[in-house]
């Protein structure tokens, strides 16, 4: 098995979205002494790879949250993995349908990496972005979860809120998917647990047999 870390770095994207700031304690009772080296963290919900869950759209939320979304939907839960190689324009429907490797089941999550071998920060923003005939595919396939290296246009055409109306959550900011040589992988998706949140950073792991 090989893993492959789909995590983007927080504090590379923007500037100031991740701030550490360190400080020690002092530790010491009879016969031993040491200093603990601490950290405090301000970072905004974006920071890094994240997940949105559909209550990051207030009219679309479904009650979900980073500490109730259900665990077996994000440890080691299927992925099907779509490439393409954009660097601008719409990614329609017909390129998905396409592309797709193999069938998709109703429940799995599937990656897109529309930029080929380019990372998101290595192309405009929303330069490559999924129309709107492609959100409706995606949609139609049944799934619960969208990794995607591209989203929304400039024109701002309601992506988000479609996928979030139909249930589905995504991954954001993702990074390394040409990596991924199979058309089927696992994915595990480590945020934190904290209630009432609906976007926060995470960690994404897939795992090549």
């Amino acid at each position: 098995m090989k893993l492959i870390d789909l995590t983007f770095e927080p504090g590379l994207k923007p500037a100031g979205d991740f701030n550490s700031g360190e400080y020690r304690v002092n530790m010491e009772s009879p016969g031993i002494k040491y200093t603990g080296v601490c950290y405090n963290f301000e970072m905004n919900s974006m920071a890094g790879t994240y997940i949105d869950f559909p209550g990051h759209v207030a009219e679309t939320d479904d009650g979900q949250d980073a500490k109730n979304y259900p665990l077996e939907k994000l440890y080691r839960r299927t992925a099907k993995v779509i490439h393409l190689d954009r660097t601008v324009g719409a990614v329609s429907a017909k390129d998905l349908e396409d592309a797709c490797p193999v069938k998709l089941d109703k429940g799995d999550a599937l990656i897109i990496n529309a930029l080929g071998g380019l990372q998101f920060h290595e192309v405009e923003e929303r330069s490559v972005y999924l129309d709107k005939s492609a959100v409706d595919w995606i949609i139609e396939q049944g799934i619960e979860l969208l990794i995607s290296d591209v989203y929304e246009s400039t024109e701002l055409i309601g992506v988000f809120y479609y996928l979030f109306e139909a249930g589905i959550s995504t991954i954001c900011y993702p990074v390394n998917m040409d990596k991924l040589t199979a058309p089927e992988v696992k994915i595990t998706i480590l945020p934190l647990p904290i209630e009432g949140v609906m976007q926060i950073p995470c960690r994404i792991v897939a795992e090549l047999e």
